[in-house]
């Protein structure tokens, strides 16, 4: 790449000698991309720049914000639909709890996604979750905005999580238990509606009613549901990650506490 111009979202940076820091850049272009380049580019905001060099470290010059009226947001929520023009966004903060579930976005994205690999759907759902998470949310829309990410991301990775069955290709029963094992699917642990709290106290997982699976299929979308999701997910992302901690889930959980 030689003066490329390039339009993305800065993920993550770390401070590189004393003008310049480490970004990771997520590009509408390449996907994921590393380099160097002054200090001060902001979070959560779209940005333009350009970006020279052959190897996996880049060097990013002219780093600034794009104009309003090219920033362009999928107010439906799919990609496939008319994509319109909302000029106020580029310049709009996230603020709030909702500057954790962002942190989060960020952090599994620079973790998980492969350097260099253009990502254009998955770039435009990550776009739109920032939009969201720019108005006023509830509680559950927030919880909904994640996991509707996390799913786009896990489709993007190759982990197309499967409920309409179990690891036997056995339909969900709803009376009966099952466990999730991200390399397997869902492998049944009950044929009875057992308390599934007691099976996790017991053996250390968690366990989902078969009911509820089909509720999550239907998308059904109810407290029970989405904490079912977000056990689901947690469980994925920890196993793609290697049961590394993050960062940013750290951060929220700490603000819990003292709230």
């Amino acid at each position: 790449m030689r003066n490329e111009a390039l339009v993305g979202y800065l993920l993550h940076q770390r401070p590189y000698q004393e003008k310049r820091a480490l970004y990771y850049l997520f590009s509408h272009q390449h996907g994921v991309i590393h380099g160097i380049g002054k200090k001060g580019a902001p979070l959560f905001m779209p940005l333009q720049l350009f970006v020279t060099g052959k190897r996996d470290l880049k060097t990013f010059s002219q780093i600034n914000l794009t104009p309003k009226n090219t920033t362009q947001i999928d107010i439906s929520g799919n990609s496939a639909d008319t994509v319109g023009v909302i000029e106020s966004v580029a310049y709009e903060t996230i603020t709030g709890q909702q500057q954790y579930s962002a942190l989060y976005l960020n952090e599994i994205l620079w973790r998980l996604l492969p350097t260099e690999d253009p990502m254009p759907t998955l770039w435009q759902h990550y776009q739109n979750s920032l939009y969201q998470l720019k108005q006023p949310l509830s509680n559950s829309e927030l919880r909904l905005c994640l996991r509707q990410f996390e799913q786009h991301l896990f489709d993007e990775l190759g982990f197309t999580l499967t409920l309409t069955h179990d690891s036997m290709q056995e339909a969900i029963e709803p009376d009966c238990l099952y466990q999730f094992l991200p390399e397997v699917g869902l492998v049944i642990v009950s044929q009875t509606n057992t308390d599934p709290k007691h099976i996790d106290s017991g053996a250390g997982h968690t366990v989902f009613v078969g009911a509820d699976i089909i509720s999550m299929v239907q998308l059904n979308i109810t407290e029970v549901t989405l904490n079912n999701w977000s056990k689901l997910h947690r469980h994925l992302i920890d196993h793609l990650l290697d049961y590394q901690p993050l960062q940013s889930r750290l951060l929220w959980q700490q603000q819990q506490r003292y709230q």
